[in-house]
C-alpha cells in the first residue's frame, strides 16, 4: 500500500510540474500578446500577470511539498513549505484585492481585516519556526 501511495504522490508531483510548465508558457504568451497590443502598461493587465505569476509560485511550493512528503524529509521542512505557500497565497489575494468587488464597505473592510489577520498569523508562524530552529542546522532556515 505504501508503494501505491508513493506512486500516486509522484503522479501528483508530475501533474503539478506539468501545470507549472503550461502556466509559464501561457504567461509568456499573455505578456507577448499584451506587449504587441500596447496594453502592457495598463496597471490592470500588469496586476493580472502578477496574479498568474504568484499562482505559479504556489504551484511550485505545492510541488515541493509533495516531493518533501515522498522523500520523507523532516516535518519542519514540510511545515515551512506549507507556510511559504500560505504567505504567497495571501500576498496574491492582497495584490488583487479590490474594494469595489464587495457589496458594502463593511464587507470590504472585513475581508481586508481577515487578510491582515491571516498574514500576521503566517508571519508569526515563520517567526516561531525561525526562533525554534536557531540551535539546529540553519542551511534552509533563512527567510529573507
Amino acid at each position: 500500500m505504501d508503494k501505491f501511495v508513493n506512486v500516486v504522490e509522484l503522479a501528483a508531483a508530475a501533474l503539478f510540474a506539468l501545470l507549472f510548465a503550461i502556466g509559464v508558457f501561457d504567461l509568456g504568451l499573455g505578456i507577448a500578446r499584451a506587449t504587441l497590443q500596447g496594453r502592457i502598461t495598463d496597471p490592470q493587465v500588469v496586476i493580472g500577470f502578477i496574479d498568474v505569476g504568484l499562482l505559479l509560485l504556489i504551484i511550485v511550493e505545492v510541488y515541493q511539498t509533495v516531493i518533501a512528503y515522498v522523500k520523507a524529509t523532516d516535518t519542519r521542512r514540510i511545515v515551512r513549505l506549507v507556510i511559504y505557500t500560505g504567505v504567497i497565497a495571501v500576498v496574491r489575494k492582497v495584490i488583487i484585492y479590490r474594494t469595489g468587488e464587495y457589496a458594502t464597505k463593511l464587507d470590504a473592510l472585513l475581508v481586508a481585516l481577515a487578510y491582515g489577520v491571516i498574514a500576521l498569523g503566517l508571519i508569526g508562524l515563520l517567526y516561531v519556526d525561525r526562533r525554534t530552529a536557531e540551535g539546529e542546522d540553519r542551511d534552509d532556515v533563512e527567510i529573507f
